[in-house]
């Protein structure tokens, strides 16, 4: 269980974040990427030892233009909806080629990285099949709330009232008519030993779940939020601050989910409005008063929900 396997976890602080960087500079991300910056962040936390399985989406594009890449460890381009599957084959393979002694008995990090699309859409399958067979790996999805690397087309991740290529508001319509897809409750609904949300505006603690997700045996699953500018109309050099209101909002609570118990990392004792959140996106500045408050009473109950769930888990 998670107690045994960290067991000799020493948690980052700001004076001891590891040097090491997976994804070399000069890639090609937009300016002002949240994403590439939590990826970023992650993969420092997990260290070289490393074998990475990257799904299609704007990372691989990034990272990997023919002839060049950007990647410093083992790394794999594979189908959008299979990050999860090739991962678990990874892990298989090196099993077998440990126990024929073809190559030397060490523990290796496998991830599996995709955005939320790539995850909690076309990859689901594959993911949950992953996590049901207690593969020993980290599947990182990276949480844009849409598809932005072939335009910015919803997906079951994007919140309600976005505005996407694929749910552009007007008469008829606020623009996407869904509530976004709670895929970390889905994950841990598995029953595996980690789940974790984290944001790049926290970053210790975004990297010390990361580092807690290599060590566990067995899948662990993080959500990693990842501001667009490009896909959610807003300026370059924001992102951080979007992350932060993200998580003062209570819009993407910070906890973990270890062995099935609920664990708030961050409290939100005095939540800012969520109206400050969606102010600062074009992607939401057609949502009138009406809508902006039936968004903020979602939140609250889902917030609140979430804080009984961590209540019954500390009076177990």
């Amino acid at each position: 269980m998670m107690d045994a396997a960290l067991k000799d976890f020493k948690r980052f602080t700001p004076k001891t974040l590891p040097k090491m960087e997976a994804i070399a500079q000069g890639h090609r991300a937009c300016q002002g990427c949240g994403e590439v910056l939590a990826l970023r962040m992650a993969l420092k936390a997990i260290g070289k030892n490393m074998i990475v399985a990257s799904a299609t989406g704007c990372m691989e594009i990034i990272t990997s233009p023919y002839p060049q890449t950007a990647w410093q460890v083992p790394w794999i381009h594979v189908a959008f909806e299979n990050a999860a599957a090739v991962a678990s084959g990874i892990e298989a393979a090196r099993k077998v080629l440990m126990r024929k002694r073809r190559i030397p008995r060490q523990r290796t990090t496998i991830v599996a990285m995709a955005g939320d699309g790539g995850t909690a859409d076309i990859g689901l399958q594959a993911l949950s099949g992953a996590l049901e067979r207690g593969h020993d790996f980290v599947y990182i999805c990276l949480d844009n709330e849409a598809y932005m690397n072939t335009g910015i087309q919803r997906s079951s991740c994007t919140p309600y009232g976005a505005m996407t290529t694929t749910s552009p508001p007007g008469k008829m319509s606020i623009g996407q008519h869904t509530w976004k897809k709670n895929v970390p409750a889905i994950a841990a609904a598995h029953g595996i030993p980690y789940v974790a949300t984290a944001s790049p505006a926290y970053y210790t603690d975004l990297m010390n779940k990361a580092k807690k997700a290599a060590m566990i045996k067995g899948p662990a699953y993080l959500h990693l939020y990842s501001p667009c500018p490009t896909g959610w109309r807003h300026a370059g050099d924001l992102a951080i601050e979007i992350s932060r209101l993200a998580v003062k909002t209570k819009v993407f609570p910070l906890y973990e989910v270890v062995d099935g118990r609920y664990i708030l990392t961050r409290k939100i004792k005095k939540p800012k409005p969520v109206k400050e959140y969606l102010k600062l996106q074009g992607r939401f500045r057609h949502l009138d008063e009406e809508t902006i408050e039936e968004i903020q009473q979602r939140v609250d109950r889902e917030y609140e929900a979430l804080v009984r769930k961590a209540a019954l888990a500390e009076a177990e």
